[in-house]
């Protein structure tokens, strides 16, 4: 064990970003949900636009990719290192293992939804469970969770529960992650066919009442969280594969892959959870049908405006786990990206991941906190608007919109001083229309000509600004 720790930590796994997984789909086939409340749901969330992400569990103790080092497929993300490499028998146990040894005696959960609210973060979505199965709640359908690990004696013990208290008692939405694949249980991966890839190791239909006993372990563990955790938001299903034969999308290269109907009965699980959930907004990620309510491209913005619901799901440094070493992306990049997903109409769920002590690293406390103060100075640009599918994308220019207000959000280079004029194109303007650059009082002079609009800008009044990584002109039409 220490052996296997120590070579890991001194190599760490290859961190790679598999977003050809969930490459953008054909969004053309989005079922909009009938129901009022899970509308009235729908509605609220896109309004909030910016939520926190979180991938955590035993992983995090060698610093490599969740869960997927277990897979037994030839690729770069499933990659294995270590005296074990070789040998993923040994390998899985010695990972199970971890189990053993997953003390996060840091852990302070009010501390992260403090940061995130100061951020101005509004939705929270949380890894119950990853492809591994280890559950960082306290189920009771299998021993393999925090419980029963080193901090299971901790009286903060229930991770998930906490997390969730913790972010509500903040006022966030609140979303449990869940994979639907379990790579632990047996009647996923039955010993008696060794896994070949990342799908259930015996073909289902074949084997009915296996697959009905892995069906009734994913219903009765959804079910514990719908029921014992507190209000929820959103049930974010994870693990694609996982679904009926008949609507696996064929355009979409790593559907093809899969070799045989693995349904689980989204019908009866939705049902069920709606029961204890009224409005659940139920996220069957990549499943395009009723209980894809949004969906998720994933380290990927789309190129254009997208008139359904959807969220980019992504991480501030490189990886979806905890690693030792992270390169976390600048405040400024953030920032360009959290405006560029709202203008196309989007939210963005960015991804932080707590560390094995059960704590962010302190350069990702340092971009929430700048994050924050353009926030403070910029929201008002964010939340409750639309994208932009009239002006398009201009340069450095992009654009939101709510009632007669309009946005246009200049992303700003390193160093660079706000252009003494901005042009808009397309912009008409009635005569009383009045243009504000956010963070200042001032009233700016603008005028329209040949179709373009054409702003004023004191260097005094852009100098008036703060934290300008994106200077917002609010445009109101009387």
């Amino acid at each position: 064990m220490k052996q296997l720790l120590t070579f890991s930590l001194a190599l760490l796994f290859s961190q790679v970003v598999f977003s050809q997984q969930h490459a953008e789909q054909n969004h053309s086939k989005y079922v909009p949900p009938t129901d009022p409340q899970v509308q009235q749901k729908l509605e609220q969330w896109q309004t909030v636009k910016f939520g926190l992400l979180m991938h955590w569990g035993t992983y995090s103790q060698w610093g490599i990719v969740e869960s997927w080092s277990l897979c037994p497929e030839d690729e770069g993300w499933c990659e294995r290192r270590g005296p074990y490499a070789n040998d993923w028998y040994g390998y899985k146990k010695a990972y199970e293992n971890l189990q053993n040894t997953f003390n996060p005696t840091d852990f302070n959960p009010d501390k992260w939804a403090t940061a995130a609210k100061a951020a101005g973060m509004k939705y929270l979505v949380f890894t119950t469970k990853h492809h591994d199965g280890f559950c960082m709640f306290d189920t009771k359908q299998t021993d393999y969770s925090v419980m029963n690990s080193p901090f299971g004696k901790n009286p903060k013990a229930n991770i998930a529960k906490e997390v969730f208290k913790s972010f509500r008692d903040q006022d966030f939405m609140i979303g449990a992650y869940f994979s639907k694949p379990d790579w632990h249980t047996p009647d996923y991966w039955w010993p008696y066919f060794p896994p070949k890839d990342r799908n259930s190791s015996y073909p289902p239909k074949k084997y009915p009442e296996k697959w009905e006993k892995f069906k009734t372990f994913t219903y009765n563990q959804i079910e514990e969280l719908m029921r014992d955790y507190g209000k929820m938001d959103i049930l974010w299903l994870d693990g694609g594969w996982v679904r009926p034969f008949s609507t696996i999308d064929t355009s979409v290269s790593w559907q093809k892959t899969i070799p045989f109907d693995q349904d689980i009965d989204m019908p009866k699980i939705a049902a069920m959870a709606r029961t204890h959930q009224p409005g659940l907004l139920v996220v069957d990620r990549t499943v395009t049908g009723p209980y894809e309510n949004y969906v998720t491209p994933e380290q990927q913005i789309p190129s254009h405006y997208m008139p359904i619901p959807w969220e980019t799901c992504l991480t501030m440094g490189d990886s979806w786990s905890y690693i030792p070493k992270e390169n976390f992306k600048p405040a400024r990049k953030l920032i360009h990206i959290l405006v560029d997903v709202v203008s196309k109409n989007g939210n963005l769920l960015l991804n932080i991941a707590p560390s094995p002590q059960g704590d962010f690293h302190p350069e990702a406390y340092d971009r929430l906190k700048e994050i924050g103060n353009w926030m403070n100075v910029n929201s008002e640009a964010i939340y409750g608007t639309t994208g932009d599918k009239d002006l398009g994308p201009q340069g450095k220019l992009v654009f939101t919109h709510k009632g007669k207000t309009v946005y246009a959000i200049y992303r700003a280079d390193e160093g660079e001083a706000l252009p003494s004029k901005i042009d808009i194109k397309n912009l008409t303007l009635g005569k009383k229309a009045t243009i504000n650059l956010l963070g200042s009082k001032d009233t700016l002079r603008w005028s329209a000509e040949n179709g373009t609009t054409s702003i004023a800008v004191p260097e005094k009044t852009a100098k008036l600004v703060p934290n300008s990584y994106a200077y917002v002109f609010k445009i109101t039409d009387f």
